[in-house]
């Protein structure tokens, strides 16, 4: 029997995305299906998509977001059309999870756009609950990570980048 697992990539570091894109395609090796929706980081750029596009039709990614700058350089009418665009990628996951249209679902930012306010944290949890319910994985990444999840997900994996400051020759 087929179990769910909800990890979650987090922390102030970089490389959650960039985790989240590894865990899927070593679900690929395994010969899964992979799902990953993106919010808060813009509309895709044709180059990055180009390489993801070579991953279909097992490896899926998708963004909703029509803009190309990412969400906090947007103003805030800006905000309000990417709001509604970011709420119909969370539909569009929903709707992947009801269908079971895979085996491992990524939801990029998800983190991001509760710490917005753009989804309250009882519509997170109706996401996990949802996944666990449909025995899919979901990988959830993020900056910030509410500590009301932890008995909700099975992994945390937290990242911190550390930085050294350069100094300018004297």
């Amino acid at each position: 029997m087929k179990e769910s697992m909800i990890q979650v990539i987090c922390g102030p570091g970089r490389g959650k995305s960039t985790g989240a894109l590894g865990r899927g395609i070593s679900a690929l090796n395994k010969g899964q299906s992979v799902i990953m929706v993106q919010f808060l980081k813009g509309s895709l750029d044709l180059q990055n998509a180009e390489v993801i596009k070579r991953l279909e039709p097992e490896f899926k990614l998708f963004r909703f977001e029509k803009s190309s700058v990412i969400f906090d350089r947007l103003t805030d009418e800006e905000k309000n059309e990417a709001c509604i665009n970011i709420r119909n990628g969370l539909n569009f996951a929903k709707k992947v999870l009801a269908t079971r249209e895979c085996d491992v679902l990524i939801l990029d930012e998800i983190l991001g756009i509760l710490d917005e306010g753009i989804i309250t944290l009882e519509e997170l949890i109706n996401v996990i609950e949802q996944a666990r319910q449909v025995e899919i994985r979901l990988i959830l990444t993020g900056t910030v990570y509410p500590q009301e999840l932890d008995d909700r997900v099975d992994e945390v994996t937290r990242l911190q980048t550390r930085y050294e400051e350069v100094k300018p020759e004297e």
